[in-house]
């Protein structure tokens, strides 16, 4: 397989995956590009790649940004503005994990800490109380190895893994 036809097939994937990580397939095939980059990528350079336009481009490199996924880098002599992304699996890894925790997870723990008080006696209040104890208790170990992780190094987490299988 050629280069160029790798790259596209990479960079489609990975924009396949970005939907199960909570973002829209062009961001994702924009982060895949600038992951694959040799040096940082200015707008015209991702517009003219993945044949999309400006619009669209900047929002999605806002996006990037918003998520800790990509920077804008600075070069001496150029007007425009080149963005790199990074290229660490681990730091990706735990860079999505927090932000779908912050996205996710935080307000679910939120609603439930607000609900877990709930009063009454009936059949259903003490059902609904006791699925909503589980579910946020489920919610709370969540946030827990979410936490653990995002701390953790990646030596330490292929350890843990090792010894899962």
């Amino acid at each position: 397989m050629k280069f160029t036809e790798a790259k596209e097939k990479y960079i489609q994937a990975w924009g396949t995956l970005g939907s199960s990580w909570g973002i829209n397939r062009t961001m994702a095939q924009i982060h895949a590009l600038l992951m694959v980059a040799t040096t940082p990528l200015s707008a015209e350079d991702i517009m003219e790649e993945l044949k999309i336009s400006r619009g669209n481009v900047n929002m999605n490199l806002r996006a990037l940004m918003d998520w800790g996924l990509a920077d804008k880098v600075l070069i001496s002599g150029e007007r425009k503005e080149f963005f790199k992304a990074e290229k660490d699996i681990m730091n990706i890894s735990v860079q999505v994990a927090k932000e779908r925790k912050k996205r996710e997870l935080d307000p679910i723990l939120k609603l439930l800490n607000e609900i877990s008080e709930v009063e009454g006696e009936t059949a259903e209040a003490k059902e609904f109380k006791k699925v909503t104890k589980d579910l946020l208790k489920f919610a709370k170990q969540t946030e827990s190895v979410l936490d653990l992780y995002a701390q953790s190094n990646q030596n330490w987490f292929f350890k843990i893994l090792g010894k899962l299988r």
